[in-house]
């Protein structure tokens, strides 16, 4: 859910902290497809080397990209490193330009009017599939005296 969330930005932002857990979890998440930039939270704990590492040497073995996801230490309860998380985030907006800025937001937005358009067809065929007609093309079908392309094309001229 979370990626499908992150499709839907323009920047999107992971948050990890110290001991988040090994490379092949965030892996198999799709964290490293859908990360702009990455930010280690509470990075006054413990662990943080390690945990920069780990996202180094994932991005490391990664497809490579356009832009490579920044890695960003915080500490939320001191405000640390917020500025350069703001930072982070502008440079990711300058370099997403006009052009690619309005090409991600083309697709996105087809994406989404895809899966409008699938939920209203699939709700239309509901409807359909209750009436006399349907059920007159399913005998039709079991005669042979149709096949299921002809009778779907009367179903849906009839409606």
């Amino acid at each position: 859910m979370e990626v499908e969330i992150a499709s839907a930005a323009d920047t999107t932002v992971v948050v990890t902290n110290p001991g988040w857990g090994d490379s092949m979890q965030a892996n198999k998440a799709g964290l490293l497809e859908v990360a702009d930039i990455f930010v280690i939270n509470k990075a006054d704990r413990p662990g943080v080397r390690e945990t920069r590492r780990d996202l180094e040497q994932m991005l490391d073995l990664g497809r490579a990209r356009a832009w490579r996801p920044m890695i960003i230490e915080t500490s939320a309860t001191n405000d640390e490193g917020t500025e350069a998380l703001y930072d982070a985030i502008a440079l990711h907006r300058r370099y997403l330009d006009e052009d690619l800025l309005l090409e991600a937001r083309r697709a996105r937005t087809r994406v989404e009017l895809d899966k409008v358009v699938h939920v209203l067809v699939r709700s239309r065929v509901a409807e359909i599939a209750k009436g006399d007609a349907y059920d007159e093309q399913v005998e039709a079908l079991l005669e042979g005296s149709t096949d299921p392309y002809r009778a779907a094309e009367k179903l849906l001229a009839e409606s």
